[in-house]
């Protein structure tokens, strides 16, 4: 039988040491399966953004273990996991991290410049292609300062899209929008993982959004409750 998990942790665990020692994730043994299109939810301080952080693969400090695509990501060296977060790995912040010196098309075409699976006539295919099915296709050229907060958040949306992850993972990808843009981003997401059976984790604080998705894991005092 063909093993549909896309991300595992057994027993995830963090300290912060800071000013003593801490546990802000306390054994977490989480599933999550290919397609589903799940939102972690929980007061400030209850561990969420930690825990999307050592998914993510960006904070290697933890006991326990991650598997990604069925692939033991604990222990790897920097250099492997940033190989591994490129190509697996899509991301939307709260804050979209557009660089402003390029133009919209040139920042979804980005971390597949840095992949080099695609030549770059395909890049720029594949992006326009993005760009297009967010509505956005019109916008391509511009420079992302000429864009509004709900346009520039579809250009994140793309840019994630553009290495064909298994996994996208959101920071309050909502968390900067107003209620029209977030429905917008909402559907966005739904679609993908109707459409493209893309596997979703998001990180929220927008109960509407949370209410819609698949799944809703909810943190308290780092651990998931339900």
């Amino acid at each position: 039988m063909e093993n549909n998990t896309i991300l595992e942790t057994i027993g995830l665990s963090k300290y912060f040491y800071d000013p003593v020692k801490f546990q802000v994730l306390k054994e977490i043994d989480l599933k999550i399966n290919h397609g589903e299109f799940i939102s972690v939810v929980g007061k400030s301080g209850c561990g969420k953004s930690t825990l999307l952080y050592l998914l993510s693969t960006m904070d290697t400090d933890y006991e326990g273990k991650i598997l990604i695509d069925n692939q033991l990501v604990t222990g790897k060296t920097d250099k492997e996991l940033a190989i591994i977060r490129n190509e697996k790995i899509g991301f939307v912040f709260q804050f979209h991290y557009l660089l402003a010196e390029y133009s919209a098309l040139k920042n979804v075409m980005l971390p597949g410049m840095k992949l080099g699976k695609y030549s770059n006539e395909e890049l720029e295919h594949r992006a326009m292609e993005h760009l297009k099915t967010l509505d956005m296709g019109d916008q391509a050229l511009k420079m992302t300062n000429q864009l509004s907060g709900g346009q520039k958040q579809r250009v994140a949306i793309a840019r994630a899209l553009i290495n064909d992850p298994v996994l996208i993972m959101g920071d309050e990808p909502t968390g900067n929008l107003d209620k029209k843009n977030s429905d917008l981003v909402f559907d966005i997401f739904n679609k993908l993982t109707q459409e493209e059976n893309q596997t979703l984790l998001v990180v929220t604080h927008d109960n509407d959004f949370a209410e819609r998705t698949n799944r809703i894991i909810t943190m308290e005092d780092g651990k998931i409750i339900s």
